[in-house]
């Protein structure tokens, strides 16, 4: 089934390579990648595959069969290599959390080759948690079942909903084991080493143009090719050239003009990236410059998160302790490391074009992707009006105010009328309560974290040493302990009813102007029916019923850990149909027998927890899962 793979390794070819194979962890000066060898793993099975992603490559099957099963098994876990692969780790370097941190690199991921697919299109293929590269560190070089199912499952989410992103064609685990301290709180445990393998036209990212960087004046760290401007040339020839042809074609007697034409584009790829993010509440939890992508495409699944419960200030990354990576803090990073990708390069770009080019052009690409996709979700498809981002600023409002789910608020709005009656509009506000957070939720949420003793301490501190505060603590997160106490006080004194009447009354005044917005877009129309029909087609196809919920990735991990990987299958059917009612299809079918065989295993992952639909919002214990 593999072998009708065609590999033609341009990036090998056009790039520097350190010949060596020595796997020990060093600097890798002079090069852009390092000759590998995958580990194998101990009996290597298939948890789930993707055909979509796949298909990209020419790997093309109506029914999997065993055979492709174990075929896929053994190669995508880097246990035997495809005539024609060459492994090799990629250097670069990058900025995390702020702090420029030196060389960095493919610490689990291992580049396999490209392959030529059957539609003219060129697929990098890459395992990630094949083992041990020279940019390993400290670590092992793999990755476990938990982390490689959310990857998969995310990368393949993130495609079907319309959002650039790097695919993934299998997720393969094994009996190999590593141990691992899931929250750093000194309780590690033995996890099974697991890969996937992600499929990309490059995962060259920002962090790549970095291993020229000069000494850090902050952090004292330097980039290993220091001085070889030879090598950036060459990586700009080879990215534009490759991936921005027709810039190449356009420019090829001019390269400052060039450049700032590749960097213009990479910028706006950018704004129009972060803004598809905004739009479905998706939140990346570690945009490092090394975590982004060079042709505009989300890449590195690590502690991400779909927002269930509207928060302009959401964390999905339990060890973003300042909050740098939050939700509404995404478009002035991915800005931010914007600039950090333009100081890499000079001198081949100039930076006064650089920061010119990204001044005036990212935040009214942003702003301009970010409203044209509001309005289709809001079903506002005619007239384009300069009120609509009010109207969409105050619907968000209003979310946060009722703690309203973001993704099932945006669905059950195209089933809003003009032309409501009193009783369908007082249904129509039932359903949008449901979709507000409860009491019990809203005290989860909001129970204050602190020790009280230690909060008042640290108050004091801040007025008698404010110096010695800075350094220990910061001002945003005692004022926003501050914030869930009042938050928390207020709900003591609330009943479920005045709760629900405060939360209509909310939404009563939103939809008012809402209703008013719809009644321009009707205005001198003869058709209004037809106009409807178009209205909620867009809005449906635009506003998920599905999304990855970290509750139902949870469920799908607990069912694999425990030898069922029907829910990971059924789950990723389910996420390739995001916009359609699909969910009767993804009950698990099977003959009494296979049934019996996975019933311990899902009755361990569902013990205590009923099963909800998928588009429910997160049951209470979802609260409580935190991923780092």
């Amino acid at each position: 089934w593999l072998g009708a793979l065609r590999f033609d390794n341009l990036a090998l070819r056009s790039l520097p390579v350190e010949p060596s194979e020595d796997s020990a962890p060093r600097a890798v000066p002079g090069a852009c990648f390092c000759r590998v060898r995958p580990t194998p793993l101990r009996n290597p099975r298939l948890v789930a595959m993707s055909l979509p992603a796949l298909a990209l490559l020419g790997l093309e099957a109506a029914e999997v069969e065993e055979r492709e099963e174990a075929e896929a098994a053994l190669y995508f876990s880097g246990n035997r290599l495809l005539p024609g692969s060459e492994p090799a780790a990629h250097c670069y370097c990058g900025h995390q959390f702020g702090s420029f941190a030196g060389q960095l690199g493919d610490g689990a991921a291992m580049y396999l080759g490209e392959v030529l697919g059957p539609r003219g299109g060129r697929w990098e293929m890459q395992l990630k948690g094949a083992g041990l590269t020279p940019f390993s560190r400290q670590a092992d070089g793999r990755k476990v079942l938990r982390s490689s199912i959310r990857e998969f499952l995310c990368s393949e989410a993130m495609f079907h909903l319309g959002i650039p992103t790097t695919r993934a064609g299998t997720c393969v685990t094994s009996d190999s084991e590593v141990v691992r301290d899931i929250f750093y709180d000194g309780n590690p445990k033995k996890e099974k080493c697991t890969v996937v393998l992600r499929i990309a036209s490059t995962f060259l990212r920002f962090g790549s143009f970095e291993i020229f960087k000069p000494t850090d004046e902050y952090t004292g760290r330097k980039g290993p090719s220091v001085n070889r401007n030879d090598i950036r040339i060459q990586m700009l020839d080879y990215v534009i050239g490759t991936f921005y042809p027709e810039i190449q074609e356009a420019y090829s007697d001019n390269n400052i003009q060039r450049n700032a034409a590749f960097f213009k584009e990479i910028t706006k790829r950018t704004a129009r990236l972060v803004a598809e993010w905004q739009c479905v509440g998706f939140c990346h939890g570690v945009l490092n410059t090394d975590n982004m992508s060079i042709v505009g495409l989300t890449i590195d699944y690590g502690p991400f998160g779909f927002m269930d419960r509207y928060d302009p200030e959401h964390i999905c990354n339990g060890s973003d302790n300042t909050g740098r990576y939050a939700y509404n803090k995404q478009p002035e990073i991915c800005k931010w490391n914007l600039g950090k990708l333009a100081e890499a390069l000079v001198p081949e770009l100039p930076l006064e074009i650089s920061e010119l080019i990204l001044e005036e052009e990212y935040d009214a690409e942003f702003e301009k992707h970010y409203l044209q996709k509001m309005r289709k979700k809001l079903g506002l498809i005619r007239l384009e009006l300069e009120e609509d981002s009010k109207l969409v600023s105050e619907l968000l409002e209003t979310m946060h105010l009722t703690g309203g789910d973001f993704t099932n608020i945006f669905y059950l709005l195209s089933s809003f009328s003009v032309d409501f009656d009193p009783s369908r509009l007082e249904d129509f506000l039932e359903k949008l309560a449901s979709q507000c957070a409860s009491m019990e939720e809203l005290k989860v949420a909001f129970k204050p974290q602190m020790d009280p003793r230690q909060l008042s301490m640290m108050l004091m501190l801040a007025q008698s040493n404010p110096q010695l505060f800075a350094l220990i603590g910061t001002k945003a997160n005692i004022n926003k302990e501050l914030e869930r106490i009042e938050q928390f006080t207020k709900l003591q004194q609330l009943t479920a009813a005045d709760l629900l009447s405060r939360n209509k009354r909310h939404w009563t005044e939103w939809l008012e102007k809402y209703k008013v917005r719809l009644q321009k877009e009707i205005e001198g129309i003869s058709d209004v029916d037809t106009w409807n029909t178009d209205r909620v087609k867009v809005m449906n196809s635009n506003n998920p019923k599905y999304i990855l919920r970290n509750y139902i990735a949870q469920n799908a991990i607990e069912a694999a850990e425990n030898g069922d990987f029907s829910e990971v299958r059924n789950v990723l059917k389910l996420l390739e149909n995001p916009f359609q009612e699909t969910e009767s299809s993804t009950e698990v079918k099977g003959d009494t027998e296979e049934e019996e065989a996975t019933a311990a295993a899902a009755a361990c992952a569902q013990a205590t927890r009923s099963r909800l639909p998928y588009c429910s919002k997160p049951p209470l214990w979802a609260s409580e899962l935190c991923v780092t």
